[in-house]
């Protein structure tokens, strides 16, 4: 039976970022699949196991962990894999991660749920939204110019953050050919041993009951 337990559905980058972790390092691990369009993160079972009402929720050697970012953190300290070589790599991974929560996947991921995945149309909100993606993907395309990764020469927890939604391929509005960089980041996340699309990683969530 494998150690790290995940709860995952396979619409959420949030989830396919901890998965692709731990698919990068080798590390066995168990899905625990979670009905989210029916409801199942609101439920007092699932609050029992984060308050917060939110997946991915890791379960490791008696530890629940949530939050993606946070997940990430405690999965290259326990595997030695994908982490800061010193205090100052630490800070530079902890500021992209963070802008990447509040900025970059924050919009983007919320576009992509309302268009892609609610299908509900265009409106004030999906404009803003759309607008605040792009100027986070233009900061992000500026700063991959000329390197491979976001910090240092090599794939950090930084780069697996950011790249939690990139290669899901649901509607957006917002051409990822725009940004070049980002484009040849992403491939080379790819092309990392180990690597799965997102649905491969982590299938389907069951469809909302009607």
């Amino acid at each position: 039976m494998a150690d790290y337990k995940l709860y995952a559905f396979g619409e959420s980058g949030n989830c396919y970022k901890v998965a692709l972790m731990l698919a990068l390092t080798g590390t066995p691990w168990q899905r625990l699949p979670v009905d989210f369009f029916n409801g199942e993160t609101r439920t007092d079972d699932f609050r029992a196991v984060n308050e917060m009402g939110e997946a991915p929720v890791l379960l490791h050697d008696g530890k629940v962990l949530s939050q993606s970012g946070v997940i990430l953190d405690y999965l290259a300290e326990q595997t030695g894999r994908f982490g800061a070589d010193n205090a100052d790599e630490r800070r530079e991974i902890l500021r992209w991660m963070l802008f990447d929560n509040h900025k970059f996947t924050s919009y983007y991921a919320t576009l992509r749920f309302i268009v892609g995945l609610q299908k509900s149309g265009e409106s004030p909100v999906t404009e803003f939204l759309r607008g605040r993606a792009k100027s986070a993907f233009a900061i992000v395309d500026k700063h991959l110019a000329g390197r491979d990764f976001l910090v240092a020469d090599r794939l950090t927890i930084a780069d697996l953050s950011l790249a939690g939604y990139v290669f899901f391929e649901e509607e957006t509005g917002l051409a990822l050919s725009a940004y070049p960089n980002i484009l040849a980041w992403r491939a080379r996340i790819a092309a990392m041993p180990g690597w799965k699309p997102p649905y491969e990683m982590v299938p389907h969530a069951p469809p909302a009951r009607v």
